[in-house]
């Protein structure tokens, strides 16, 4: 049966120690926002009417002990959280995604990416990182790390949203929050400061934002500065455009030091700020 009420944060899980560490962070994310959770294992298997099926349900019931873990997991961490947990037949990477239309949030592993020479484009966390009409919140490590709620702006709608959600975040969370921009060189260190004061002043309410200019090849400098975050939050693509996932977001997947939300959509109203081109160091392209 289905918890009834307010859109779920929804993990996924998949019988790892991984899946275990996202199931936690889930939790508390889901007691925080006062949403409930749903524990999802997707079941890819042989038909039940195959000559398989005696295989067919045995691993039926490895799937279903996967959840029952994962349940018993969330409610040890988070006493009081609300949570039911699903086996749902299919693809993974479909079900993830027709689950998350009417997801407050959807929680994943970090699929250890960080070890693959490059980005597995048929990865589950992958496909839903990048397609996701919800928020996806990559788990990485058991506890959430101190420092400041850390999100990276190029100009482009896509990262003025991440904006706009990381300042929602800090303030629902209490916490500082910094607000990054890149550029490749001195030469762009002006208007790299101006497209940052620029992105910032957009943003409504009052609570405090530190912004921060660096200056470096992208990905990888942004790697570095959420190794003192305590979360990153950003879009899957910028001022770039193109590819579902663009290159610098692909490195942050892979590599990020901190749990990692990826945003999608685009707020009502808002234009890419002016001087937004790649030249000037984009940051999600």
């Amino acid at each position: 049966m289905q918890i009834p009420g307010p859109a779920p944060v929804v993990v996924g899980v998949n019988g790892t120690a991984a899946g275990l560490a996202a199931t936690r962070l889930a939790a508390r994310e889901a007691m925080a926002r006062g949403h409930p959770l749903r524990v999802v294992h997707v079941f890819t298997g042989p038909g039940a009417g195959s000559a398989d099926a005696p295989d067919w349900a045995q691993a039926r019931h490895e799937a279903s002990e996967i959840v029952a873990e994962a349940v018993g997991t969330a409610t040890r961490t988070v006493p009081g959280v609300r949570v039911e947990g699903l086996v749902l037949d299919g693809l993974p990477v479909r079900e993830l995604l027709r689950l998350s239309r009417n997801a407050e949030l959807l929680v994943l592993a970090d699929d250890d990416l960080a070890s693959t020479p490059r980005l597995p484009v048929d990865s589950v966390l992958v496909q839903v990182a990048s397609r996701s009409r919800r928020p996806v919140f990559v788990a990485r490590g058991v506890r959430p790390p101190a420092g400041p709620l850390m999100t990276a702006v190029d100009g482009s709608p896509t990262s003025l949203l991440a904006l706009r959600v990381a300042a929602a975040e800090a303030e629902r969370r209490g916490t500082a929050l910094e607000v990054l921009h890149v550029v490749e060189t001195e030469a762009r260190r002006a208007a790299g400061q101006l497209l940052l004061d620029t992105a910032v002043a957009t943003l409504p309410g009052s609570w405090p934002v530190r912004t921060s200019l660096l200056i470096g090849e992208p990905a990888a400098t942004l790697v570095r500065a959420s190794r003192r975050a305590r979360m990153m939050i950003v879009g899957p693509r910028g001022a770039g455009g193109g590819t579902l996932l663009g290159g610098v977001a692909q490195q942050l997947l892979r590599r990020c030091a901190c749990p990692t939300v990826f945003v999608h959509g685009t707020p009502a109203g808002v234009t890419p700020v002016a001087g937004t081109v790649r030249s000037a160091g984009a940051l999600m392209s």
